[in-house]
């Protein structure tokens, strides 16, 4: 019997995406709302999302769907418990951005290390050129070379952060965890890593146990110098107690590329910070041309997989 595929949010991809391997009916939507789920995903066996979420009172709505592909590597808007209990097989995406991310955040990571938002604002308001010497530092600029980088989460995007970090010669460490895996690299307790650490990224999924995991304590334990960096999700740093940090100097400065609300269409706390310490930017970190085709081919292959009978990346038990 042939297949029947739904891609609930197209647009969330600028890449092409191949057809199946099979013989399915394969439908786009450019974008659903959460009233349209239930009546695009009828009679579909497959539903392919990257942002739309897929929540058990949809869910059950939907007894035909027998496989969740997400276009993403987090999976945080699928009940995944209820697809366990249903069996609604579940797949990610792997590995894809693990060179997309990490250059996104260095480059946050350098701009704010060596503060040149602020020093370009200076250039734009004539601050230099009214400089009696030939350079204008009113800015400290740090280098990277010998300073600590903490990364928090050590997959795949945590051990490139970690490989970029020493061909600056910084020396990382990652945060120690039970579940950590077995990887060449100094682990220390989350709370050595914040206070001994020049730059603290954030690299792991938005989990129950993993929400706000940065809040004011873990703020207030960083060094004044220190520079946190979340290219992950936004539901792991307290964002008011993150601004309180910027504003009273807990800490020199933030790069953020995820807010807990996409897209922040009502408005959001961190959309307001003008200051040159803080970079947000509109969830690209993931987004180069060569990491969405990459991601774009294995989603295929994940569907492929699956319909052979030999799944692949599945975040669910079957």
């Amino acid at each position: 019997m042939s297949q029947k595929i739904v891609f609930l949010d197209r647009a969330s991809l600028d890449a092409k995406v191949r057809p199946p391997r099979f013989e399915a009916a394969y439908v786009e939507h450019a974008a659903s709302a959460p009233d349209e789920i239930v009546g695009r995903l009828k009679n579909a066996s497959i539903a392919i999302t990257n942002k739309v979420p897929l929540r058990a009172e949809s869910l059950k709505q939907l007894p035909d769907l027998r496989l969740i592909a997400v276009a993403a590597t987090g999976y945080d808007v699928i009940d995944v418990a209820y697809c366990n209990a249903h069996g609604i097989a579940v797949a990610n995406i792997r590995d894809y951005a693990v060179h997309s991310v990490p250059e996104h955040a260095f480059a946050m990571i350098l701009a704010l290390r060596r503060n040149m938002i602020a020093y370009r604002d200076d250039v734009l308001h004539g601050a230099w050129q009214k400089s009696k010497q030939f350079c204008f530092f009113d800015h400290p600029i740090r280098d990277l070379h010998g300073a600590v980088l903490g990364v928090v989460g050590e997959g795949a995007i945590g051990q490139s952060m970690a490989a970029l970090g020493k061909a600056f010669g910084m020396r990382p460490v990652y945060a120690a965890h039970p579940a950590q895996l077995d990887i060449p690299g100094e682990f220390v307790p989350l709370s050595d890593l914040l206070a001994e650490s020049d730059v603290v990224t954030l690299h792991l999924p938005l989990m129950p146990a993993t929400r706000n995991m940065i809040g004011e304590a873990q703020l207030r334990a960083m060094k004044p110098t220190a520079l946190l960096i979340n290219t992950a999700r936004g539901g792991l740093v307290d964002e008011a107690a993150l601004i309180r940090a910027l504003e009273e100097n807990w800490i020199a400065g933030a790069g953020f590329d995820v807010l807990t609300v996409e897209p922040p269409t009502n408005g959001h706390p961190l959309l307001e910070v003008r200051r040159s310490n803080f970079i947000l930017t509109p969830h690209v970190a993931w987004a180069s041309h060569g990491a969405m085709q990459f991601l774009a081919d294995q989603l295929m292959d994940n569907i492929d997989a699956w319909a052979a009978g030999k799944p692949q990346n599945l975040v669910t038990n079957s």
